[in-house]
């Protein structure tokens, strides 16, 4: 048995999986290990356009320990990688470079059309309705990616600066909105019957609050409702009373926001929720690659 690992660098969170996989079970592997640790550092590289001196050295610190169990798990084979919030830091080459010196860790800074690849890497619609036409919607702290299937081929794929922590520091500006939207109309235009697919960590703990039965879609009309019922309580309240990790019960009210907003302008009613994100993108990729 092999066992491979997961990187995401992301601008909310840092993600570590450990995957077990099997030469006879093809396509398919196994969580061993999730780690998930929330350093924000996409509000350094939003506002400051840099990570401070204290956002490394939790980064490094984070890495050292990743870096440790892997060892321990007997990793073979893993890949990390860096989005918008390193992207974006004018100092991200040199963390990469001391993350390397101090954990021994290979760390690529990977661009949006790589990140919609690596994420559509989990080939969800494979399973779905070949009549219909899906549109991927990723949304992580400092990006929304987006990408059209049409019979189950993907046309088109963008990467726009949206994202949840960039809406909590202001820093999503109208003119990327009106991007989103114009490009969005232009690929579903033609379309019928566009479904969505939604990943990322806001949304699979959406769908999960939402009580809906695993593989059954998440409508446009209930996501609405959450989210004006959501938005009802203080971040305080959220936390409290709603029982969200004080790390997701801010950024969820802004995730529901380009959710819901890219619904609209793409005309879907219903969203699949298969609770898969970047770091299932990444194992897939390690094995697509090396089996």
């Amino acid at each position: 048995m092999l066992r491979y690992a997961a990187i995401d660098i992301g601008s909310n969170a840092v993600r570590l999986l450990i995957a077990d996989i099997t030469h006879s079970d093809k396509g398919n592997f196994k969580k061993n290990t999730l780690v998930r640790v929330p350093l924000r550092l996409g509000d350094d590289a939003f506002l400051d356009q840099k990570l401070s001196e204290k956002k490394i050295e939790d980064l490094v610190k984070t890495m050292i320990a990743f870096r440790n169990l892997m060892d321990v798990y007997h990793v073979t084979e893993y890949l990390a990688c860096a989005t918008s919030a390193m992207r974006e830091a004018k100092n991200g080459k040199q963390v990469i470079e001391k993350i390397k010196e101090l954990a021994d860790i290979d760390i690529e800074i990977i661009e949006g059309q790589r990140e919609a690849s690596i994420i559509y890497s989990n080939h969800i619609e494979e399973n779905l309705d070949i009549k219909k036409s899906y549109l991927y919607i990723d949304v992580g702290g400092g990006s929304t990616e987006l990408s059209v299937f049409v019979n189950k081929q993907p046309v088109a794929s963008k990467s726009f600066n949206l994202g949840t922590i960039r809406i909590l520091d202001n820093q999503d500006k109208e003119e990327t909105w009106n991007e989103m939207k114009d490009w969005i109309k232009e690929h579903t235009k033609e379309l019928k019957q566009v479904v969505g697919i939604g990943t990322g960590g806001n949304i699979n703990k959406l769908f999960r609050m939402s009580g809906e039965k695993d593989y059954m879609p998440l409508s446009f009309l209930k996501l609405r409702n959450m989210y004006n019922e959501l938005n009802s309580y203080s971040l305080k309240e959220r936390i409290s009373i709603l029982k969200l990790n004080q790390d997701r019960a801010d950024v969820i009210i802004p995730a529901c926001e380009i959710y819901l907003t890219v619904m609209k302008w793409a005309g879907i009613k219903q969203i699949f929720v298969p609770k898969v994100g970047m770091v299932d993108g990444i194992i897939n990729l390690l094995m697509e690659e090396n089996l």
